[in-house]
């Protein structure tokens, strides 16, 4: 009898590092695909001809109503044509990880509620270079994991804040002062204020709500692994897809309304950061676009306080990754995050006017 409980549990171990060892080669096989392929060339492109290519902001026009729709309508199609494989690799990854990872292997790494947690979610997000609405789905993912407050925020930003390829590029474009100072504020970001999030969580290892949600008895256990899946998969579509659409069209009639205006003004002002830094936070961006649109800023002549504010601001969160993580984190842990990136945004575009 023990020697066949034995063999079981064996078995059971056995298919877990095998579903583990699927999970990590679909996940690094997403990456190089979507990340780690078109980010090799571009390095040299940035560092030949000190760009690396348009901004999502060029061709933007105010005017009538149907001016700004179609305005918002382009820069809706042309953000998703440039996020849409990431888009794709993150659903995948997050629903992947709820059905075949061991949720215990992965409250051992990131279940941690100190400033270790903060660090491990700051550090596997390296690798992944996504840009806030992509990260968004597998920060849902983990923390239906049981994943901490604190390790899931750093996981989230910093797959912006401290995106390595972006960094590289950012040398080349922007200069080492402004890369330094992405990069110093990027750490503050990812494991300061992940940390001060998790304390004002108290401390929770997950929502208690997600995860009382999660511990109900599911109507597909004892179904295939691959009906499983797709059942998952398919949910998260339906759930985050539509109001992300949506959100980033809206945020696209916002900013075809807004952009245009600043046009020929030439303004240094600390209400200007303020207002850039705002703006940052909620407006929704590819991975790298805020290097070529810190160009378009500085090119109209607004000074490099508010291109700084961009250059923290634009990466790290959105409305629609707001939208996104909104059932895994409370209103207040949400709040702080918002509240935090845009000061950290006003500091950054103090900063910037003295370089």
């Amino acid at each position: 009898m023990q020697v066949q409980s034995g063999i079981t549990h064996n078995q059971s171990v056995s298919k877990k590092w095998l579903g583990f060892a699927v999970f990590l080669i679909v996940f690094a096989v997403g990456l190089y695909w979507a990340k780690w392929n078109p980010y090799f060339h571009k390095p040299i492109l940035a560092s030949k001809e000190h760009n690396i290519g348009t901004s999502l902001l060029a061709g933007m026009t105010g005017g009538n109503f149907s001016e700004v729709v179609k305005s918002a309508w382009n820069y809706s199609i042309t953000y998703f044509l440039a996020i849409w494989k990431a888009l794709l690799v993150a659903t995948i990854v997050a629903s992947l990880m709820q059905v075949i990872v061991p949720r215990e292997w992965l409250t051992r790494v990131l279940g941690k509620t100190g400033f270790l947690g903060s660090v491990s979610g700051g550090l596997l997000a390296l690798p992944a270079m996504m840009c806030t609405c992509c990260a968004a789905p597998v920060v849902s993912g983990l923390r239906k994991c049981s994943s901490s407050v604190g390790a899931a925020i750093a996981f989230w930003f910093g797959n912006t804040a401290l995106n390595p390829a972006v960094l590289i590029f950012m040398v080349f474009v922007l200069g080492w002062k402004f890369t330094i100072l992405r990069l110093i504020l990027g750490i503050i970001l990812v494991f300061g204020v992940s940390y001060l999030a998790n304390r004002i969580a108290k401390n929770e290892a997950a929502d208690p709500a997600m995860m009382e949600k999660m511990n109900k008895k599911d109507k597909l256990s004892g179904k295939p692994l691959l009906v499983r899946w797709i059942y998952t998969f398919g949910k998260m579509l339906v759930t985050i897809l539509p109001l992300y659409i949506l959100s980033v069209f809206v945020m696209g009639l916002l900013i075809s309304w807004v952009y245009p205006t600043l046009n020929g003004h030439a303004i240094h002002s600390f209400w200007l950061i303020i207002a850039f830094a705002i703006i940052g936070t909620l407006f929704v961006i590819p991975t790298a676009a805020e290097i070529a649109i810190i160009q378009a800023v500085l090119a109209l002549g607004l000074g490099h306080g508010p291109a700084a504010a961009l250059l923290i601001t634009l990466p790290v969160i959105s409305i629609p990754s707001i939208i996104m993580v909104r059932k895994a984190f409370s209103k207040k842990t949400i709040a702080f995050l918002t509240m935090s990136v845009m000061v950290l945004g006003i500091v950054a575009g103090c900063i910037g006017t003295f370089i």
